[in-house]
Order: structure tokens, then sequence, then C-alpha cells
């Protein structure tokens, strides 16, 4: 609580709260050094730099829609502005079981289920259906043009989610070579 002049001029009769004395200025001038070392610090570079923009940034997520034996693959372009991390795992708001899958070699179509999928530092990397991508198993019902949440797991990054279009190409629906 702030005392003004007037407030000061009291009788005996009239009791006042004893509050310490006001200091004047003193935290001003903290702020004001500190407004001036964090400035003198920019100035001469050494300021950390800036982020530019989340570590993970999840574009182009499409899930293709399940045909009878339920099986599907998704799709997603993965840009990581930060270090080096890992694809860890993944799930789909519909339910069901995500793999991470990887080529058994480079350039061959053969795919097999892997414990992670190595996310270069700042790099752009497109999970595509001749490289790394996600194959679904046992999900719930998905119907071409519905929209349903991907949501990715980094080992050093951390969590990130996209919402991810349901594609049927033989429809005339979209395709993610398409994209």
């Amino acid at each position: 609580m702030l005392r003004t002049r007037a407030s000061a001029r009291t009788t005996a009769s009239t009791p006042v709260a004893a509050s310490p004395p006001a200091r004047r200025g003193g935290g001003a001038r903290k702020t004001a050094a500190a407004v001036l070392a964090a400035g003198t610090c920019l100035a001469a570079g050494c300021a950390a730099p800036a982020q530019a923009g989340p570590v993970i940034q999840l574009s182009s997520a499409q899930i293709t829609q399940p045909g009878a034996s339920g099986i599907t693959n998704v799709y997603v372009d993965v840009r990581n502005n930060g270090p080096a991390t890992r694809l860890i795992s993944a799930r789909i708001s519909v339910g069901g079981q995500v793999t991470l899958r990887s080529p058994v070699h480079r350039g061959q179509v053969q795919m097999r289920s892997v414990p992670s999928i190595a996310i270069p530092a700042r790099t752009f990397v497109g999970l595509d259906p001749n490289g790394s991508h996600l194959l679904v198993t046992r999900a719930g019902p998905m119907k071409a043009g519905t929209e349903i949440t991907l949501t990715l797991v980094f080992a050093h990054a951390g969590t990130f989610s996209v919402p991810a279009m349901v594609t049927n190409p033989q429809s005339g629906g979209s395709s993610y070579f398409l994209n």
C-alpha cells in the first residue's frame, strides 16, 4: 500500500499502519542496470542464437485408408531445426499399433521393423513409401477425407502432434506422391 503525503500527516488519535520506509529509486536502478547489461551483451553478440522455430516441425502428414486387411501406412515430413534425435514411437488418435519401418538395405523396397528412425541435426526427413515410414495395424475405422491426429515421440526433442489426412488414391483421393 502506497502512502501519500496527505496520509503521512495524521494526528495521534488516528492510527497509521506501520510499514517499512519506501525505498526510492532502488528498484528502478536495479531494473535499469539489468536492461543496460542485457543490451550490452546483445550488442557484443554474447546472447544465445535465436531458435528458428520449434525444434521439430511436422507437415504433409497422410495416412492411406486401410484396405480389407486393416493394415495401412503413415507418411509425414519432419524438419529438425535442432540437434540430432531419433523417432522412437508414434501413435494415432484412432488407436491401433504403430510400428516404425525402414528399408532392409538402402534403395530396396523390402522393409523391416526398427526400434527408431534417425533424424539428423538440422535436416529435413521425409517418411515416405520407399523409405522409412510408419505401419499401422488394428486401428479404428478411418474413412478417406477425414482427419486424425498423428503424434510422434522423439528421443531428445519430445512429443509433437500433427493432423493427418486419411487418403484413398484408388478412389481419386490424394496421394503422397501428388502433394
